[in-house]
């Protein structure tokens, strides 16, 4: 039994350092795009692209009629809090350098080790809210408020945070009856229609705007260029593996401690922000991301010695 457990555990780790690898492709391609196209725009085409490919996924794993599940309800709200979670992460990518807005973004474990207790009946004792408070000092560090540095627009990466949060815990729950393909896949579908809505919304509007964040959501559709549309589409293959990988992971492992390999993120941003756009990190930047790496290690360190305590005294 102990056997089968470290390898359900191992198997979500693993699956968890590819998808965020994936995505951190993604993130750069995404920001590449950002200054000429709307963010629904891509998407629309991602999610059109990563549609037939997980549907040949959900064949192959669970058949075509497990779309059809009884669940459904609750896996399109997961899939809507996913939507407000990355469409809200995108936005802040014009606005920030890349390694900037995904270190917000990850204080994002810290909010499943919370949420772990109230949605996954996981006792939350004093460490973790003591890591909560060195997170927020991390945060604090990162976004300098109050300062001419402080940029409104790395407050979309902690909304950004606060719903991935949400959506994975719920997909703890939700795996045990529900095969990750299927997950995934419902989640494109809101993805899909969700952003062809907020479209049609500020099309209708006539919506403007000089921020770079929130021109990148209102800005009318153009017709992409060959490259650009390549790239947009890629991201569909990308996010087709990197969903299904995720989903996968937190369906596998135990959610708190899966989460702490979301940190490889922090390895990939830096990198490609460097080589990409030739961005180089502030030093509040580094020490900000070094704190809130470490307040969800001791998060989650906390979370396990609370659970082992419980366990014995059961």
């Amino acid at each position: 039994m102990r056997f089968a457990a470290l390898t359900q555990n191992t198997i979500g780790m693993l699956a968890l350092c590819a998808g965020i690898l994936l995505f951190s492709v993604q993130d750069a391609i995404i920001k590449g795009i950002s200054g000429d196209y709307a963010v629904t725009q891509a998407i629309v085409i991602r999610s059109l692209v990563s549609l037939p490919i997980l549907l040949v996924m959900v064949r192959a794993e669970a058949g075509l009629r497990a779309i059809a599940t009884p669940n459904r309800t609750a896996l399109m709200l997961r899939g809507a809090i996913m939507l407000v979670a990355y469409t809200t992460y995108y936005m802040a990518l014009p606005a920030l350098p890349l390694a900037e807005a995904i270190a917000l973004f990850f204080v994002s474990p810290i909010f499943v080790t919370l949420l772990a207790g109230p949605i996954l009946g996981e006792t939350v004792g004093w460490r973790s809210w003591a890591a909560v408070l060195v997170g927020f000092g991390g945060v604090l560090c990162i976004l300098q408020p109050g300062s001419a540095l402080f940029e409104p627009a790395a407050l979309l990466s902690l909304v950004s945070a606060a719903a991935y949060a949400t959506a994975m815990v719920h997909a703890r729950r939700l795996g045990v009856r529900e095969p990750a393909t299927v997950m995934a896949f419902y989640q494109n579908a809101v993805y899909l229609l969700g952003a062809l809505a907020i479209a049609s919304v500020c099309a209708l509007l006539g919506l403007r705007s000089a921020h770079p964040a929130l021109d990148f959501l209102v800005r009318p559709w153009v017709m992409p260029g060959l490259r650009d549309f390549a790239l947009m589409a890629g991201c569909g293959v990308i996010a087709a593996a990197a969903m299904s990988l995720l989903t996968q992971a937190y369906k596998q492992a135990e959610a708190a401690l899966v989460t702490v390999f979301e940190y490889t993120g922090m390895i990939w941003a830096p990198l490609w922000g460097y080589l990409f756009f030739a961005e180089v990190p502030k030093r509040s930047t580094v020490v900000g991301m070094a704190l809130i790496v470490a307040a969800g290690l001791y998060a989650l360190r906390a979370g396990s010695v609370t659970q082992g305590a419980k366990a014995v005294t059961d």
